[in-house]
């Protein structure tokens, strides 16, 4: 086994504890972009939810507004029809 001096070891030591520092700053560094991807893709989820949302609203909307629309058809024709029954018999 070759010889090793204090300095030499020192050296190594520090080397290594360098690259155990940019090891950790990597790691650091991946677990905030999961981070942040996460995130991105939560708001991504709540935003297609409300488009979702808005499209039934507008559905439900357009069904109600039918529904009124035909409703006040058959009441204007119902009058009508009784009103000119009325006046036959008169």
């Amino acid at each position: 086994m070759l010889p090793v001096d204090s300095r030499q070891l020192e050296n190594v030591k520090g080397e290594l504890l360098k690259l155990t520092k940019k090891e950790t700053m990597a790691q650091r560094s991946l677990d905030r972009s999961a981070e942040e991807t996460e995130q991105k893709n939560s708001r991504l989820s709540v935003m297609a939810q409300r488009g979702q949302d808005r499209k039934s609203e507008e559905t439900e909307e357009k069904i109600n507004s039918r529904l009124s629309y035909m409703a006040q058809i058959w009441i204007f024709v119902f009058c009508k029809t009784n009103i000119m029954l009325i006046c036959f018999h008169l």
